[in-house]
């Protein structure tokens, strides 16, 4: 039995609920702090789990092996106080973007075991990838226990070295926004062409997640999957080449990921 502590349960907090309910894990071992009443109700009638609207509503003595901190990072500082000095030495799971690990062991008391993740929203359906930091005092066994919660979403990949969450961030904490609006570019480049505005949407939504779907399965790398569907001299050439160009989609993604990372590190200050 592992006794878990969710602190928020919005959309990713909730995408974790679903996926460890799903899962097997018994509703009684599942304590949620959720403010939000209507929400609370929801999450009480959908799993029957605990909900509680703060953590003065805790048993005395309750001590989780595991405080998921599922909170926006702006909400972070006024909520970690009320859980520092939870009983039973949990293991906190923080899965708030820019929130560093020294600002969890101030926070918490720096003997405290803690994880920094970092999923994408694909984990609503079941298709995340988190990448996770640990601090120095996260033992084998808790790194364990977060390795197999954060699995009920999708993959999870561990760095030893924070300073990396960064470019994680940009890479695959907003990642998903970058495909998404190249599925929007893609419609509006066909509709430009002539197709009907609906057609162009369902055939570049297929497209994007068809394409994703062939990457997900397959062993081989991208680039050889690019080149497989490129002829040479073909219409897939020509338009390669305008998006492998000098400013093209390269040089666009560059920048992107950087300005991400940079826009993380400033968070974090």
């Amino acid at each position: 039995m592992t006794a878990i502590l969710l602190v928020g349960c919005g959309k990713m907090g909730g995408a974790m609920l679903d996926g460890w309910i799903a899962r097997g894990a018994s509703p009684s071992d599942i304590t949620v702090v959720e403010p939000n009443a209507e929400l609370a109700d929801t999450l009480r009638q959908r799993h029957g789990v605990q909900v509680l609207d703060g953590a003065n509503g805790l048993d005395f003595g309750y001590a989780p092996d595991v405080v998921i901190l599922a909170v926006k990072p702006q909400m972070m500082d006024a909520v970690l106080p009320a859980f520092a000095d939870i009983p039973g030495h949990p293991v906190f799971l923080s899965i708030a973007a820019g929130r560093t690990i020294a600002g969890f062991e101030a926070a918490l008391g720096g003997a405290t075991a803690i994880v920094r993740a970092m999923p994408n929203t694909p984990a609503a359906v079941g298709r995340a990838v988190t990448v996770c930091c640990p601090n120095a005092h996260v033992t084998d066994a808790q790194r364990t226990l977060c390795q197999n919660l954060l699995a009920a979403v999708g993959q999870v990949e561990w760095i030893a070295d924070e300073v990396h969450m960064d470019a994680v961030t940009a890479v695959s904490g907003s990642g998903p926004a970058y495909v998404f609006l190249m599925a929007e570019a893609l419609a509006e480049a066909g509709r430009r062409a002539g197709l009907d505005p609906e057609l162009a949407e369902r055939l570049a939504r297929a497209t994007v997640a068809g394409a994703g779907e062939l990457l997900h399965h397959s062993s081989v790398a991208a680039h050889t999957l690019r080149q497989n569907v490129t002829s040479p001299g073909g219409t897939t050439a020509a338009a390669l080449e305008i998006l492998m160009g000098e400013t093209g989609l390269t040089d666009l993604m560059d920048k992107a990921v950087a300005a991400a990372a940079r826009r993380s590190k400033e968070l974090a200050n």
